[in-house]
């Protein structure tokens, strides 16, 4: 079954379990073709597996345990329940699972480590979406063991221990080679380690469709490659570069002229018609010689800085400015001049240091740590909640567009005189990634779109998606050393790219 694009909480998939038995669907039917589901994906996915050891629990996820166990056992694969609650423990649809197993001729054995690494496959049916607190012992140490096995581990629904909305490792949380979701993807499959944990992603809906009703409206929206086609499309045969925008890139304080080179690179990179810098007088030669196709101008203040914003279409500020008083000058007439801007890096921390909110149709590119100082909190809780993180920023800027960057960066808005849109998420980018200049070459990247597109909201996604899309093709060559300056070069492969 095709992968969904829209993701939902633990608590609206319960909604929906509810819904359809409410319109007439059993819970053990539900269960059922969990269980049919699971034990398709499980054949492909182990096409030589022959013995199976489920680990189940003592709510419905041990019941699609039970359920896969049975199905399996009729298509003449060996599977054993290793119960982890007594049978006689288990209630409703779990319940009839566990007995319609065991009339079957199905073996339960109580859990015991040993009979782990006799299995072809590990299914986890041990806990499901309803985690709320840390794993505590014995079911701690099951999943540890169960990590510890050296043994192909299949998920059911979630992997054991994970957080179903925010991704977090409850105390221990299984790491599975494959995962099948039912219903609807559960936004924790996607945020923090849910990604790490999950392994391979499958999905079956069990015929159940959220209805169109706001309750059912999802929390996120897998970012998709086609918005770098939507922002950019054909140029026309007569098009010249004024048709692409005039960029205005503020940044590189004195001695700091690489961060807003790399911006100003990127943004040539994706097509943007005319890219000015204005920057420190000392880092002209640098800049100039570096790229020649950049238009650099050395400013000393707000009045230098007022006739090139007049002349320009987008801005973006921040890069390599660093936080003197010649930098709050420059952002706070950026900020008042009327044209689309992208805040990033040292603009960040001065509008945080200032209290100061951005204007509506501002993009602002937090990394975890400048997402911190906007709030008031600290990086580890932005970490530990990044959807919390993103709506928290989209409330305080009202009308501005919040990027809020890292493994799964998410795109969101909130809306002043509309419904904000759903929140994005880019699954796209890697760990090589992780290195200087990034976060620069990415603000380059979204305001060389924005002057082609003027749409914020769809320059944001197209930004974010063609600089993951640029690193994942350096990563097939090397997981460590890619420079910032070799994703701006390859931001030009992708947005050239007809997907």
């Amino acid at each position: 079954m095709p992968s969904p694009n829209l993701l939902y909480s633990a608590a609206q998939v319960r909604a929906l379990d509810a819904f359809a038995i409410a319109h007439g669907t059993s819970g053990y039917t539900l269960m059922k073709r969990a269980g049919e589901a699971a034990l398709r994906a499980l054949r492909s996915r182990w096409p030589t597996a022959m013995k199976l050891a489920v680990v189940a629990g003592a709510g419905n996820n041990g019941g699609d345990g039970y359920v896969l166990a049975r199905f399996a056992q009729a298509a003449g694969l060996s599977a054993t329940v290793l119960a982890v609650s007594a049978p006689s423990q288990l209630k409703g649809d779990a319940r009839n699972a566990c007995e319609d197993f065991r009339a079957s001729g199905g073996q339960i054995l109580a859990y015991s480590e040993a009979l782990l690494a006799s299995a072809d496959v590990i299914v986890d049916a041990l806990l499901g979406t309803g985690l709320s607190d840390a794993v505590r012992a014995p079911l701690a140490e099951i999943i540890r063991a169960i990590n510890a096995c050296e043994r192909p581990v299949f998920a059911l629904d979630l992997p054991s221990g994970l957080n179903a909305d925010t991704g977090a490792v409850m105390g221990a949380a299984v790491r599975a080679d494959c995962t099948i979701s039912f219903v609807a993807f559960k936004t924790g499959l996607f945020l923090g380690e849910g990604p790490e944990h999950a392994g391979r992603l499958l999905f079956d809906d069990l015929e159940v469709t959220p209805p169109p009703e706001p309750a059912f409206r999802a929390l996120l929206e897998r970012l998709p490659e086609s918005d770098i086609s939507r922002a950019l499309p054909r140029r026309r045969r007569q098009a010249n570069k004024g048709d692409f925008g005039r960029v205005l890139i503020i940044g590189g304080g004195a001695g700091m002229p690489g961060a807003v080179r790399l911006a100003g690179e990127a943004c040539l990179r994706v097509g943007a018609g005319l890219v000015s810098v204005a920057t420190a007088s000392d880092n002209l030669l640098a800049i100039a010689a570096g790229r020649p196709e950049l238009i650099v101008h050395g400013v000393g203040g707000s009045d230098d800085l007022t006739s090139l914003l007049s002349g320009a279409d987008v801005v973006a500020i921040g890069p390599g400015m660093g936080r003197s008083a010649w930098a709050r000058a420059l952002l706070n007439c950026a900020l008042v001049c009327g044209k689309p801007l992208v805040l990033d890096a040292d603009g960040l921390n001065l509008l945080a240091e200032g209290a100061q909110i951005a204007p509506p149709g501002s993009v602002l590119t937090p990394h975890p740590g400048e997402a911190a100082r906007l709030l008031g909190i600290s990086a580890a809780a932005v970490q530990a909640d990044r959807m919390s993180a993103l709506n928290a920023l989209a409330a305080r800027h009202p009308g501005a567009i919040i990027v809020l960057k890292g493994a799964g960066t998410l795109i969101g808005l909130d809306g002043v005189n509309a419904p904000h849109p759903i929140p994005v998420i880019c699954e796209r980018g890697n760990p090589a990634m992780a290195a200087a200049g990034m976060g620069d070459v990415l603000t380059g990247a979204i305001v060389g779109i924005l002057a082609q597109c003027r749409d914020p909201w769809l320059a944001a996604r197209a930004g974010v998606m063609a600089h993951a899309l640029a690193g994942d093709d350096l990563a097939h060559e090397r997981e460590r050393g890619v420079l910032a300056l070799e994703v701006a070069e390859a931001l030009n492969r992708c947005v050239n790219l007809r997907r």
